[in-house]
């Protein structure tokens, strides 16, 4: 499947941007472009709960059914951000 955001889980392959942005404009390689820009975080104060609860109304509004949402944000705590926090 190829590497993932560590703050979110999604294959970024599938980043419509090719990933989130650093702060000198380049490429992150380990954030998407929904959650890092100019080298930070877009939702930088948000618990693991909270973000979970955000991935899961985004993933609603796109069309996924909720169940399945939440099941796709459980292993979110074992990504990068989450697990240095």
């Amino acid at each position: 499947m190829g590497p993932k955001c560590q703050s979110c889980g999604m294959p970024l392959s599938k980043d419509p941007e090719g990933g989130g942005s650093e702060a000198d404009g380049s490429r992150s390689a380990q954030y998407c472009s929904l959650c890092y820009e100019d080298g930070a975080f877009r939702h930088p104060d948000a618990t693991l709960t909270e973000f979970q609860a955000h991935c899961v109304d985004a993933l609603v509004a796109k069309g996924m059914p909720r169940i399945l949402a939440w099941a796709f944000t459980r292993g979110m705590g074992k990504l990068g951000r989450w697990r240095a926090a």
